[in-house]
């Protein structure tokens, strides 16, 4: 059974195979590179979506044990979900101070393009993959800091703080992304806090993320020790790129967005399996659309989500 070409509704979910640790052998990293590799246990020709943790309270959610709501429902429905744990994961207990320590908002991006330019590593690391992959329709997705990862990946850039050279890393292989809950500008939006610990942060420039993307932000997630801006910060990803964006912003949503993360997450602030449930479904159709272009899955997770008497978000388009 081959990946359909045209599925605008998410059907019954398929059998899911699950693979961690996969070790890429990883030189220059502190650490070789592990990852989750999650797929439906049958079809070809499947889509990859790269899935960048984020940071938090909780010991393995940000690793490759984590956002299980997301990437089960993503492999049971027809892509195959790549998952790294950053070298910034508290599941490492790394020193980020230690001299000569490459800062983590670069490794991060440099995992994900490690383990584009080694897919046929992955794919003899886990038998059950082989020849099943499509490299041409290949997404990134990535929640709080893991969305500042998606973001550079899709062509937004920063000066490097420490010497002052322009960063890009940009990476065409990637044809679009999901940015959930991500750090929107710096300058005059940042907390002295974040300005003085996140100094990277300070020189955030979306004008050059012109691969398609969906912008995911709760209208309701203030990141108050990040950003005097409030919720609209969040914003910022879709507001100041150029377009194709499109943005779904939710009603009453926190940072973890309902409780994208893990299964019953105690730190998450605004728990809710239904509008984990919706953001499941609809970037799962953002994506399909996006990677599939005659695909209608996108516009008819749009229409489901109007016509709710009781909708979780809306959405914008540009």
């Amino acid at each position: 059974m081959s990946n359909p070409a045209y599925a605008d509704t998410p059907g019954s979910p398929t059998p899911v195979l699950s693979v961690s640790p996969v070790v890429l052998p990883s030189p220059g990293r502190t650490l070789d590179l592990e990852m989750r590799v999650s797929a439906p246990v049958t079809g070809s020709d499947l889509p990859i979506i790269l899935l960048s943790h984020g940071l938090g309270f909780s010991n393995n959610l940000s690793s490759l044990n984590g956002y299980a709501p997301l990437a089960n429902f993503w492999a049971a429905h027809g892509f195959v979900v790549i998952q790294p744990t950053h070298l910034d994961s508290r599941t490492l207990t790394l020193n980020p101070d230690k001299p000569g320590a490459a800062p983590h908002w670069r490794t991060r991006a440099e995992d994900i393009k490690r383990i584009l330019d080694q897919l046929d590593a992955i794919e003899a690391a886990v038998p059950q993959l082989l020849g099943r992959l499509d490299r041409s329709r290949i997404a990134v997705a990535g929640h709080s800091m893991g969305g500042h990862t998606a973001s550079l990946l899709l062509g937004a850039r920063l000066t490097d703080p420490h010497d002052g050279s322009a960063v890009d890393l940009a990476d065409p292989r990637i044809k679009a992304g999901v940015l959930l809950a991500a750090p929107g500008r710096g300058g005059d939006a940042l907390t002295e806090f974040t300005a003085e610990n996140y100094p990277f942060f300070l020189t955030t420039d979306f004008s050059t993320m012109t691969t398609p993307a969906l912008v995911v932000a709760g209208d309701k997630d203030d990141s108050a020790f990040l950003t005097v801006a409030g919720p609209a910060w969040h914003v910022d990803p879709y507001t100041l790129s150029p377009g194709p964006k499109s943005l779904l912003t939710l009603f009453d949503a926190e940072h973890g967005l309902g409780g994208v993360s893990g299964y019953d997450v105690a730190e998450t602030t605004d728990e809710n399996p239904e509008r984990v449930a919706a953001v499941a479904r609809l970037t799962w159709a953002y994506l399909r659309s996006e990677l599939y272009p005659e695909d209608s899955a996108w516009q008819a997770a749009h229409d489901v989500l109007i016509a709710g008497a009781d909708p979780h978000g809306r959405i914008e388009t540009k």
